[in-house]
């Protein structure tokens, strides 16, 4: 089975091992319309890939990925019909992840933010770079976290925490996101990927359905927590985007990435 052809991603194999990167490394792997539809793709190619039984995510260059592309974000809050067909296909995204039978590791190689650190959440183990910051900042912008961090964060770290860093926006270095267990593993840029690739020999080594299995019966409860969430969390992000805050947060980062700013 060939593996798919994406705008925005890049999909390689190593043996049974399926690599997705995130591949917009220009915008530090910004998300635009295109990444999020084909993020809604790929967690089912993953599924049904028969040629492999481990899946990482990880991003090209020094990030993760730094959320929303800020073009990108600029023509929702000039358009919010466009933001409600994007925020739709965020739950298609959150579904394909959860319906992934795989384990699914990621390597987060540089900051995750917004949807990115959503991205990286959702994964089943996380080996996080220690130079690379972690948070869902929707707040700072005037958005709901309602792509699926309202559903994740407290099952890695407990409600009050996960309050904590949603309504504040705050961004957790991995060590801190080590230190509380938002991340599993914390450890320096170059020992990175030795760590990652031990990790899915020992699991390619095992036994496959077992671990598959294991896996399906551990996500249940986080698949009825997502599907309770998401609905409600769409519904109120795209209420959000119509807000006078966010068109102003909006205007501001345009105006800032038009003057030279730098994106953080």
């Amino acid at each position: 089975m060939s593996v798919p052809s994406y705008r925005t991603l890049e999909l390689s194999r190593r043996g049974r091992r399926l690599t997705i990167t995130l591949n917009r490394p220009e915008l530090l792997n910004a998300c635009n319309y295109d990444m999020h539809e084909e993020l809604a793709d790929v967690f089912q190619f993953a599924h049904t890939d028969r040629e492999s039984d481990v899946v990482v995510v990880t991003g090209a260059g020094r990030a993760f990925s730094a959320g929303g592309d800020v073009a990108h974000i600029a023509r929702s809050a000039a358009n919010p019909e466009l933001f409600d067909q994007e925020a739709r296909c965020a739950k298609r995204v959150i579904s394909g992840i959860l319906d992934l039978d795989k384990p699914l590791i990621c390597r987060l190689n540089g900051h995750a933010v917004g949807l990115g650190a959503t991205l990286a959440l959702f994964c089943d183990v996380i080996f996080a770079a220690d130079t690379a910051k972690i948070g869902d900042p929707h707040v700072a912008i005037g958005l709901v976290a309602g792509d699926g961090g309202a559903a994740i964060w407290a099952q890695r770290i407990g409600l009050g925490r996960a309050k904590e860093f949603l309504l504040t926006g705050e961004l957790l270095t991995a060590p801190k996101a080590a230190e509380i267990g938002l991340v599993n593993h914390c450890l320096p840029l170059a020992e990175l990927d030795a760590a990652v690739d031990a990790f899915c020999d020992k699991l390619l080594n095992g036994a496959t359905s077992a671990i598959r299995w294991t896996k399906v019966l551990t996500n249940l409860e986080l698949k009825r927590i997502a599907t309770a969430v998401m609905d409600a969390g769409v519904a109120y992000e795209s209420l959000s985007v119509r807000s006078g805050f966010h068109q102003a947060a909006v205007k501001a980062m345009v105006d800032k990435q038009n003057s030279g700013g730098k994106r953080g």
